[in-house]
Parts: structure tokens; C-alpha cells; sequence
């Protein structure tokens, strides 16, 4: 006949019972998460670094484990690289400066969040209770560097290639929709603003022509910023014509003010 659990005993087995069923749910987000970014790990230890932050490492002080610091410092380099190369390729008309911009609203910190919120990341990251009390799994900043740690344990577990497949994967909306809408690089709006800081002065467009049938109209606009001609562009509307005009202009400004930088 077996013998009835002590109190101590059934506390034990009921403890090891709750681990257990946490740790399977971890393992299941984890898969889930696996399949969400297209990538299966072959050392989920490095996915579990990735998605602890510091918070859990101070409260559990569990020995030999760590947060996921060090893979973000790495993630923001692979992130830049492989946003770069794609850049590149996807504008190859485009300056440095622009290039620059573009990038840099691509791996903000708002940008970084909203792509883990749409994979759920916030349900993985291993946190403190206090840190999930104060709303941690939706916070921005923990949100956008679990994603860019995540980067990183793709990068080291997988190569190069794995981290190209997995920013094409998670970036696609943004590259096939964001970068192609003409209000996202509003080149009228940031030609404006470098030509104020150049103290020249606001630049001004002018209506050279209006070519081809009234159904199908073809503009033609100059832009002159201080007394210069800086870029020319056509358009089917005044507006388009502006735009391709601006983004002219603020190519050879961009280099202008780069070449007095440099003789100066």
C-alpha cells in the first residue's frame, strides 16, 4: 500500500508539476515564434539568450545564464548590413543621404516594434514580474531590442544567408509598400529643411511646360534653390513633377553641402 505524500513532499511534486507545464508552453511560443519568422534554430539556446532580458536574469539569478544585451549590439550591425544591401539594390539612383534616411526610419525603435508586435514577440521574451507588471511585453524599447537580439541568434546560428531570408521575411511589407509611396521620401519637405539649414533660401518651382493631350498631361518643373537650377522633373501631375524635381535637387544639395564640408 503506498504510502500518503508528506506536505513537504506534494509541495515538491506540485512545484515540479508547474515547471513542467511552463516550461512546455515556453517550448511551444517557441515554435510558434520559429515558424512566425520562417526559421527553424538548431541551437534554441541561442533563441532563448535572445529573448531574455535583463530584468529575468537579476531576478532569477540563474548561474551561467545571460540577457540578451550582447546579441542586440550584434543584431543592430546584421540588421544595418543586410537593410543596406537591399537598399542599394531597391534604389540604385538614390544618394547617400537618402540612403541614410531611409535606414535609419527602417531600424528606429518604432519601426523594430511594431515587426514584434506583429510576430508576438512580446509573449516569448522572458522578463521579471515586476518588469511584466509595469507592462514590459508591450513596451517599445524591449519589444525592438528582443528584435534585434533575435536578429542576431538567426545570424550566429544560421550564417549570413539565414539573417538575409529572415530581414526579407520580416521587412517585405515595408519594402514592397512603405519605400514605394512617393509621401514617404516627401523630397519637397526634406529639400525645404536642407536648404534652411544652408541658410539658402525656400526653394522654388517653376512650371517650364505642360506637354501632350489634355487626357494624358505631362509636366515639366525646374527647381531653383538661391539663384541656382537644382533639379528638374516631369510628371503626370504638377505634384509628381515637384516631387522627381525635389529629389534632383536634393541629390546635388546633399553633395554640394558634402564638398564644402570637405574643403572646409
Amino acid at each position: 500500500m503506498a504510502r500518503p505524500l508528506g506536505k513537504e513532499n506534494e509541495k515538491m511534486l506540485m512545484g515540479k508539476k508547474e515547471r513542467s507545464s511552463v516550461t512546455n508552453k515556453r517550448g511551444m511560443l517557441f515554435s510558434r515564434l520559429e515558424s512566425d519568422i520562417g526559421y527553424r534554430f538548431s541551437d534554441r539556446c541561442l533563441l532563448v539568450s535572445a529573448l531574455t532580458h535583463r530584468s529575468y536574469i537579476y531576478e532569477s539569478r540563474k548561474f551561467g545564464m545571460r540577457d540578451n544585451q550582447r546579441l542586440e549590439f550584434l543584431g543592430d550591425a546584421v540588421l544595418s548590413l543586410v537593410i543596406c544591401d537591399r537598399l542599394l539594390d531597391l534604389f540604385p539612383d538614390s544618394g547617400e543621404g537618402e540612403l541614410s534616411r531611409m535606414r535609419a526610419s527602417l531600424v528606429d525603435t518604432d519601426t523594430l516594434a511594431a515587426i514584434a508586435e506583429r510576430i508576438n514577440l512580446g509573449e516569448v521574451i522572458l522578463l521579471s514580474r515586476g518588469e511584466e507588471n509595469t507592462g514590459g511585453r508591450s513596451k517599445k524599447t524591449v519589444l525592438a531590442d528582443s528584435f534585434e537580439a533575435l536578429a542576431a541568434s538567426v545570424f550566429l546560428d544560421g550564417g549570413l544567408e539565414s539573417a538575409e531570408r529572415f530581414v526579407d521575411k520580416m521587412f517585405a511589407p515595408l519594402f514592397s509598400d512603405r519605400l514605394g509611396e512617393e509621401d514617404f521620401r516627401d523630397y519637397k519637405t526634406r529639400l525645404q529643411e536642407l536648404s534652411h539649414s544652408l541658410r539658402c533660401r525656400p526653394p522654388l518651382y517653376l512650371l517650364e511646360d505642360v506637354a501632350g493631350p489634355d487626357h494624358d498631361p505631362l509636366f515639366r518643373v525646374t527647381v531653383i534653390v538661391g539663384n541656382e537650377c537644382f533639379g528638374k522633373g516631369t510628371g503626370k501631375t504638377r505634384k509628381e513633377a515637384e516631387q522627381r524635381a525635389a529629389r534632383e535637387g536634393l541629390r546635388l544639395l546633399e553633395e554640394d553641402a558634402l564638398r564644402s564640408k570637405g574643403e572646409g
